[in-house]
């Protein structure tokens, strides 16, 4: 190959250059164009679905039905917060769905926009609650908390969640939009090409890395309210943190993820039975890893720390992660190395009147 390229004209090597370059971005091109069609294939299927929960729903409210069992009708939602570890957990679900016996559902929303309109929260909240053949349910997607009382439903979904520390959480994201992952290392990201690491971005104050972009786990948190989207307000933090410990069963944190699961298989076993094993020695459980992320430096983190979005987004982090070891401490014994759930602690006695 190198004997040919001497042995031709510059204008042609230059011309050979140049049309290796445009076939490239035209294949590119096509592979961004299949992208799009693809997503938007999916949006066109689930519009027809849900219009079909929605015709069947109407088709059977005259119609008396025989009522599922209190094991099987049960719905989770998990509203994952974006880089904190999600896919590798919504991955075990995917994986015993069909062992387990339960459906899973990916909640896909228009540019992964977490804010649904109005009437989408109604449609949402009369799907989740009417549709019988995909209960048991996990579902799971980029989307905000809801307050499914707000719409007089007959059953509430269980809420679960992760978060991450929020710096680590952003970084992650930086590099995400713009090396991908290894989950589907072939595809286009929106930031590709930007070579520019987090650390230089805050340095020149790039809008990537502003400390607004922090502002995230707590809206997810906080909800569906316009409180909830404006960056430092503490009326959103405080919601956020009721919501927590009040509308979820359990929020996780990335860091110790394995705990989480653990604990989610001992409560939920309908579900997650086999989860701790799967995750342990599944070959998708840490499937996606960020490509080319470095990590920031003391003099970037310390910038960020001074912001008060961070301080926020910080305090609502250590919250989490303060109820999380409350919940493990109560659940878990740690014995040479190893965890281990705690068995039943509770039982009845006393009671009357005697039976004969």
């Amino acid at each position: 190959m190198g004997l040919l390229r001497t042995m031709m004209p510059p204008k042609i090597q230059l011309l050979a250059v140049l049309a290796f370059g445009v076939a490239m971005l035209f294949i590119e091109n096509q592979i961004q164009k299949l992208e799009e069609s693809r997503a938007k294939l999916e949006r066109t299927i689930a519009r027809h679905q849900v219009a079909e929960v929605e015709q069947r729903h109407s088709e059977d409210s005259g119609r008396e039905s025989s009522p599922l069992s209190e094991k099987d009708d049960m719905v989770i939602i998990y509203n994952r917060v974006p880089k904190t570890a999600s896919t590798s957990f919504t991955n075990i679900a995917y994986d015993l769905c069909g062992k387990n016996r339960f459906h899973v559902l990916h909640i896909n929303t228009t540019k992964n926009n977490p804010v649904m309109s109005l009437q989408d929260q109604v449609r949402f909240v009369r799907n989740i609650t009417s549709w019988r053949e995909m209960k048991p349910g996990f579902y799971h997607g980029h989307v905000a908390y809801l307050d499914f009382s707000k719409y007089s439903a007959k059953s509430k979904p269980m809420y679960i969640n992760v978060v991450r520390d929020p710096i680590e959480r952003l970084v992650s994201y930086y590099y995400f939009l713009r090396f991908g992952d290894d989950y589907r290392p072939g595809l286009r990201r929106r930031k590709q090409g930007d070579k520019k690491t987090f650390d230089e971005c805050v340095s020149s104050g790039g809008s990537d890395c502003a400390p607004e972009k922090l502002w995230l786990q707590i809206p997810f948190f906080c909800g569906h309210h316009s409180e909830c989207w404006n960056a430092g307000s503490r009326w959103a933090l405080e919601q956020a943190k009721f919501n927590l410990v009040n509308e979820y069963l359990l929020v996780g944190v990335t860091e110790e993820l394995e705990d989480f699961i653990m604990i989610l298989e001992a409560a939920l076993p309908r579900f997650f039975k086999g989860a701790t094993d799967l995750y342990r020695t599944g070959k998708k459980s840490h499937l996606r890893k960020t490509t080319e992320k470095k990590p920031p430096t003391k003099e970037t983190i310390s910038k960020l720390q001074q912001s008060n979005i961070w301080k926020m987004e910080n305090e609502f982090y250590e919250f989490a992660l303060e109820q999380f070891q409350f919940v493990r401490a109560h659940a878990v014994r740690e014995k040479d190395g190893e965890l281990f759930v705690l068995a039943q602690s509770f039982f009845y006695e006393k009671i009357y009147p005697k039976v004969s």
